[in-house]
């Protein structure tokens, strides 16, 4: 069994960061992450993606090497492709690498999940040949192929961030249908303040916008009615905007309408989260330094609510000085003294954040999807399914599981949670806090038996050997 003073799930860049930090004040760390290299969703391979494409992909991508090359140190061990599937007692941490069970423990444990993209369910969204944006950006980040014949449907920056890369990629996207509205734009303006302080966002926001306009990218703003045409595959997106019914012929499309926290680790140890009226999702209640109810567990970065890359680097710092603290590499003043530069850097990385998530919210017909439509993929449940199952007398998204199997799949509510906490809500006029979200249990990720039973033999060994 592998011990450590801090076991960190995730090497995105609060899990990054957090690690040299905590390295540095002395902590022994164990880094766990599922994918191959370091870096996370959103620099994903940065090593050795940087200089084959990181033209393309910009300088905010190729900045992920700085924190990528920081986990070298002696204090750290990185186990890539580890699968974290259950924690117990704030301290005991299983996995799978490489096809094998294994065992960790810690006096502390730090979640850096990061984000999911939220799940646009519309007519259509299952047909092949429509994924999410991020996941487009994956296949031109780690593979170089960019879609082609592609539009990219939805809200936020992260379509124009996209949109641009495809440009330079040679690939232009046909179209983007975008969902915010004027209204939206003129709501958001009571928090200009914070984004002016957040300038360097607006600025990168205008040069995105001024490489589509230079790559003659058609735009079409507040769109309705959106739908997914295809039979045996997505042929076309049609809507309406400016008062008008549109059709755009292409054989990919790509949705996107902002991210949300990964909840489920931390639901999966029973952290209280509450509803964010903001983002529109769940968010863990953690204190300043990423501090949650739970003894010993810490969330810190995208996981803990939505701030992006730059704001989860210095949560997960921060983060780590507490930790260090808490096993007294630290003391009191030298943790204060040292967050203070770091709180400094996360306040002007969240200023913009409001203006943002107002600007561009989610888009108000996936979040109540029409009856035909599927939410839960796993299960082939509707919109009208769930609908259905409420005027039965289903109050909260757990009774889903027995009035319709929704939620039951092997994502256990990951990608369909949201939406079925909105549709009951919005049936039984309550609060998303009061409908509340699925319970989720271990095995946070499918683990087979073969799995556990390598992991029975390879403790079996190390005792006969120990």
């Amino acid at each position: 069994m592998r011990e450590a003073d801090l076991i960190i799930v995730g090497a995105g860049p609060a899990g990054m960061s957090a690690a040299r930090r905590a390295a540095d004040c002395g902590l022994t760390v164990l880094i766990l992450d599922e994918q191959p290299a370091a870096g996370g969703q959103i620099y994903r391979d940065v090593e050795r993606v940087s200089a084959l494409r990181g033209n393309i992909l910009g300088k905010d991508f190729t900045d992920g090497q700085k924190l990528t090359q920081r986990l070298d140190h002696e204090n750290i061990t990185h186990l890539k492709g580890a699968v974290v599937w259950q924690i117990e007692d704030g301290s005991q941490v299983s996995y799978t690498q490489a096809g094998i069970g294994a065992v960790a423990c810690a006096k502390r444990i730090l979640l850096a999940t990061g984000a999911l993209e939220r799940p646009m369910p519309l007519p259509g969204w299952t047909l092949p040949g429509v994924m999410t944006a991020g996941a487009a950006q994956i296949l031109l980040k780690q593979s170089g192929v960019a879609c082609e014949r592609a539009v990219l449907v939805g809200s936020g920056p992260l379509l124009y961030l996209i949109a641009s890369q495809m440009v330079r990629a040679g690939v232009p996207p046909l179209a983007l249908v975008e969902t915010q509205t004027r209204q939206d734009f003129i709501g958001s303006l009571r928090h200009l303040g914070g984004a002016l302080r957040g300038w360097r966002y607006l600025l990168k926001g205008q040069k995105m916008l001024w490489d589509l306009r230079r790559g003659r990218i058609p735009r079409y703003a507040a769109a309705t009615d959106i739908a997914i045409e295809g039979d045996q595959f997505a042929q076309a997106v049609t809507f309406s905007s400016g008062g008008k019914t549109q059709r755009i012929a292409c054989d990919t499309v790509l949705l996107h309408h902002g991210v949300v926290p990964n909840t489920q680790t931390a639901r999966s140890v029973d952290v209280r989260h509450h509803w964010d009226n903001l983002q529109a999702c769940f968010v863990p209640d953690c204190d300043d330094w990423g501090r949650t109810d739970v003894p010993r567990v810490f969330i810190a970065g995208d996981g803990a609510g939505i701030g992006g890359a730059k704001a989860a680097a210095f949560a997960g710092e921060i983060a780590a000085l507490a930790i260090a603290h808490e096993l007294e590499t630290l003391t009191q003043s030298e943790r204060d003294t040292a967050a203070q530069p770091l709180r400094a850097g996360l306040s002007k990385e969240r200023a913009a954040r409001a203006f943002i998530d107002t600007a561009y919210p989610a888009y108000a017909g996936a979040l109540s999807p029409q009856d035909t439509t599927i939410i839960c993929r796993c299960e082939e449940v509707t919109a009208g399914d769930i609908r259905r199952s409420a005027d039965l007398g289903c109050l909260g998204p757990n009774q889903t599981k027995a009035f319709g199997r929704a939620g039951m799949g092997p994502c256990q509510g990951r990608y369909c949670g949201l939406t079925v906490t909105q549709i009951l809500s919005d049936a039984h006029g309550t609060a998303p806090d009061i409908t509340g979200h699925y319970r989720i249990r271990p095995p946070i990720k499918p683990v087979t038996l073969g799995e556990i039973a390598a992991m029975a033999a390879s403790e079996t060994s190390e005792d006969l050997h120990g």
